[in-house]
C-alpha cells in the first residue's frame, strides 16, 4: 500500500460516530442499513453523535432508532479514523454489549440481522471491517485509521491487542 495521503497529526473529522456490535451465544447483531452513509450495506447499528452527547449515549440512542433495542452496559472496544474521498472523514467509537433489552426490529433505517461470530458477511460490508471486527468479535482492543478512495482502501494503520486504547482519540475530536 501507499504511504498515506493524510497528515494524521493534524486530522480533524467531519463527523463524530458510533457503532454497536451485540453478541450474544456465539451470534452478533448486525444490520442492512438502509438509509444514509452505508446504505446497502452491511455493519453494526450506529450513526452521528450529536452535540452534548457522549459516545456512550450516541451509541444507545442510535440503536434505540434504528433496531428498538437498548443495549446494557456497552463497553468501548476500539475507534475508527477514516479520511474519506467521496464522503466527510469520520471518527467513528466502537462499543460491544452482550446483553439489551427490547427485541430488534426492521425500522425505516434498517433491518436486523443476526449472524454467527464466525460467519460474519465481510464481502456486504466496508472493507476496513475485516482488519479489526475478527479481533474485537474475539475481545482485543483496537485502534485503526483509514485512507479511502471511493470504496476502496489506500491506506491503513491498524493497531490491535495490547496498547491501542493508548491511542485513542477520545470525545473531543
Amino acid at each position: 500500500m501507499n504511504e498515506s495521503r493524510t497528515d494524521w497529526e493534524v486530522w480533524s473529522p467531519a463527523i463524530r460516530a458510533t457503532l454497536m456490535f451485540v453478541v450474544k451465544d456465539g451470534r452478533v447483531l448486525l444490520i442492512d442499513k438502509l438509509t444514509g452513509i452505508g446504505k446497502g450495506k452491511v455493519n453494526g447499528p450506529g450513526g452521528k453523535i450529536d452535540a452534548g452527547e457522549s459516545a456512550e449515549q450516541a451509541v444507545i440512542r442510535e440503536c434505540e432508532e434504528e433496531l428498538r433495542i437498548r443495549p446494557l452496559s456497552p463497553v468501548k472496544m476500539g475507534e475508527l479514523c477514516f479520511a474519506m474521498t467521496h464522503i466527510p472523514d469520520i471518527h467513528c467509537h466502537v462499543f460491544m454489549a452482550g446483553e439489551y433489552a427490547g427485541e430488534p426490529e426492521a425500522t425505516r433505517e434498517a433491518n436486523p440481522l443476526w449472524t454467527g461470530v464466525d460467519d460474519v458477511p465481510y464481502d456486504r460490508m466496508w472493507d476496513d471491517d475485516r482488519y479489526w471486527l475478527p479481533q474485537m468479535l474475539a475481545g482485543e482492543k483496537f485502534f485503526c485509521r483509514f485512507d479511502f478512495e471511493e470504496e476502496d482502501i489506500t491506506w491503513m494503520d491498524v493497531v490491535v491487542g495490547e496498547g491501542s486504547d493508548g491511542r485513542w482519540l477520545g470525545e473531543l475530536k
